[in-house]
């Protein structure tokens, strides 16, 4: 190790880059599904090491920061590649119209994405010092750059490196105290201290900070041990919920003439005999995935009819479902919105919630590119004239039989802090999404778990349902009540587990991360500052 290090230290050139490559490709095994731990070390522990090589970069003053922001470049720019790979399945879907694109999309938006570790890299270059601190000024730059990311651009904070630690049922409890955010900075901290071991100067600095990060890991793990529950969650009276996952390969779903064979696979999955016998008849409520119709549902009477007969007398069914308003004067056409709609026996639409947050170049063009990318014969990938608008608010989806619900349609529910609406606390967090875009791949188990982090963090169960999957139901603590595999044709029938209490991070997160990086940043100053006093 001792020669790896030197190595890491002395390398120059592009044997620098290649291994801060290299570095970060082996950080994305920490990510789901694989979740190993130990991976995220592999990768911080060597950029360590590289960026105290990059001290040696030049005379000058400058040259330090540039060769640390290129490393941290290299190193975001294999993290993720390796980890989000899986984002070219969409450009197969249509592969006719989108194929040629996939290069830019597999490799295109890693770079972009690494610049941000670019600037975190280079912000903990600028605090650093030649002892056990700048293993905090990494979690401390990093951190930084993390939460810029998730915030950025409209965000996206996608396999942000705390989820090398969100994915244990008890060491992801932390996400209660600190939120996704703060875990983060405990994950870099952690898994960059073992550098220390390999070159700290004294005994002491080699096993200091090493050793405080196990007692911090074996700490996090004994308090998760603390606060899940012996005994399963306690459940909601008079809930039965039957979650329908189609598995409907995505070229086919948005196809308009598959319309009538798409209904009536919804009705005869959703009215079949579950593992326990149970029908739809003894359910409560039916829940359809998102973008379940290559049509507008609520402008299709007979479609709303078949869906009441399917419901019992009291049921409802809530499904994914694209809707238009009313044009205005003047207009061929009204506003698209990606929403949820809630259905009675009837077929009647009792009320939807409306996304809010898009994903760009996938329900919408931004604007400030629609021109440019309209004159070269490009669209979004989703089939709406104009794409979706979002949703101006976040608002609670009133659902007759539940709890008030928190509503997020597919990647909303990646963003911490994010997905519950102002005002009074929801007792229920509901997200439909559409995973078939990326196969079998590593991308819907990365999502399920980013979606199963929140509520651990918020304190509130899960309702989840997939078109592909992963379907699952899943208790305040994070624990899987229930799930349907990826790429498994089935339903899921459960009960509503109840809310816990609101957790410190729900009401303080964003105060415990500031306070963490404050006391990191005043911590790493009067380092500096006594170094400079010193010489």
């Amino acid at each position: 190790m001792i020669l790896v290090a030197d190595r890491a230290i002395l390398a120059r050139g592009w044997r620098r880059w290649i291994f801060s490559f290299a570095a970060g490709v082996a950080g994305a095994l920490a990510m789901p599904p694989f979740g190993f731990l130990p991976a995220l070390a592999l990768s911080l522990t060597p950029a360590v090491w590289l960026i105290d090589g990059a001290g040696k970069a030049g005379p000058s003053r400058w040259a330090p920061l540039k060769s640390a922001a290129l490393i941290g470049w290299f190193w975001g720019f294999g993290y993720f590649v390796a980890g989000l790979w899986w984002l070219g399945a969409a450009f197969l879907v249509e592969a006719d119209q989108f194929a040629w694109a996939l290069p830019f999309g597999v490799l295109g938006l890693p770079a972009l994405l690494a610049f941000f570790t670019a600037f975190g890299f280079a912000l903990a270059r600028l605090l650093w010092l030649p002892d056990a601190s700048r293993v905090f000024a990494l979690a401390f730059g990093l951190s930084i750059s993390e939460w810029l990311r998730g915030h950025v651009f409209t965000g996206f904070p996608w396999n942000n490196p705390g989820m090398a630690l969100g994915q244990n049922l008890w060491l992801m409890q932390s996400a209660s105290l600190v939120g996704l955010y703060g875990l983060s900075f405990l994950a870099i901290a952690i898994c960059a201290s073992p550098a220390l071991a390999i070159t700290g100067r004294t005994a002491r600095e080699r096993w200091t900070v090493p050793g405080l990060a196990v007692a911090l890991l074996l700490a996090m793990a004994a308090f998760g041990f603390w606060r899940v529950p012996s005994e399963p969650t306690a459940t909601v009276e008079n809930v039965r919920l039957r979650i329908m996952q189609p598995n409907l390969p995505q070229d086919a779903k948005f196809n308009p003439r598959n319309r009538d064979a798409i209904m009536r696979r919804y009705l005869t999955l959703s009215a079949s005999t579950g593992r326990d016998g149970q029908t739809a008849a003894d359910a409560t409520h039916i829940i359809w995935p998102e973008s379940a119709f290559p049509f507008l549902l609520h402008r299709d009477p007979a479609s709303l009819a078949q869906i009441g007969g399917l419901l019992e007398p009291g049921s409802v069914l809530i499904t994914g479902a694209a809707r238009m308003d009313e044009p205005l004067p003047g207009e061929a056409v009204g506003k698209f919105y990606n929403a949820i709609q809630v259905i009675d026996d009837r077929g009647t639409i009792l009320g939807h919630y409306d996304k809010v947050h898009l994903v760009p170049f996938g329900e919408y063009v931004p604007k400030v590119l629609d021109t440019l990318i309209r004159a070269v014969g490009l669209r979004q990938f989703v089939h709406i004239p104009g794409g979706f608008e979002p949703s101006q608010e976040r608002r609670l989806l009133s659902i007759p039989g539940l709890p008030p619900v928190a509503a997020t349609i597919c990647y909303e529910a990646i963003f911490p802090g994010d997905i519950l609406p102002e005002g009074p606390r929801p007792d229920l967090i509901l997200n439909v999404t559409n995973d078939g875009w990326f196969g079998q791949t590593t991308g819907p188990y990365q999502h399920f778990a980013q979606a199963r982090l929140r509520s651990v963090e918020e304190g509130l169960p899960m309702v989840r349902a997939a078109n592909t999957g992963i379907s699952a139901v899943v208790d305040p603590y994070g624990r899987i009540v229930d799930s349907i595999p990826l790429g498994v044709e089935g339903i899921l029938d459960a009960k509503l587990p109840v809310a816990a209490k609101a957790n410190l991070s729900s009401k303080t997160s964003r105060f415990s991360l500031t306070a963490m990086l404050v006391i990191c940043l005043m911590t790493l100053i009067v380092r500096r500052k006594q170094r400079v006093s010193s010489i």
